[in-house]
């Protein structure tokens, strides 16, 4: 699981998001939301990530995140990634995005997570 891993995600409204997942040693790591939006705040910036194997080829990774809503907003919540290595150097799985302002329902998708070079 350590390294880098380039994640693209497809919610179940068809809005797609990309991101970069650095996973360490002993279950941490960091999410960077690749976005070119995120340049008009200045560029995105990593946030703190956790990670755990489970049996067979279970993997769940999350953390926090914000996601820019179009040029004036933005949109923070909490990712969990729960996925299944296809090969070592593929994950996928489904994904849920968690609001932490408002009443709106979690985002639900699916993710293809590929190993950095």
């Amino acid at each position: 699981m350590v390294g880098r891993w380039n994640v693209e995600i497809t919610f179940a409204n068809e809005e797609h998001r990309s991101l970069r997942f650095e996973a360490q040693g002993e279950g941490k790591g960091t999410l960077l939301l690749l976005d070119a939006k995120a340049r008009v705040w200045g560029g995105a910036k990593p946030s703190e990530a956790t990670w755990t194997r489970a049996e067979g080829n279970a993997v769940t990774f999350s953390g926090p995140m914000e996601f820019m809503l179009g040029n004036v907003g933005r949109d923070a919540g909490t990712l969990v990634f729960k996925g299944k290595f296809e090969t070592p150097d593929v994950i996928t799985g489904e994904v849920e995005f968690s609001p932490l302002v408002g009443d709106r329902p979690s985002k639900h998708g699916t993710f293809k997570a590929t190993r950095a070079e």
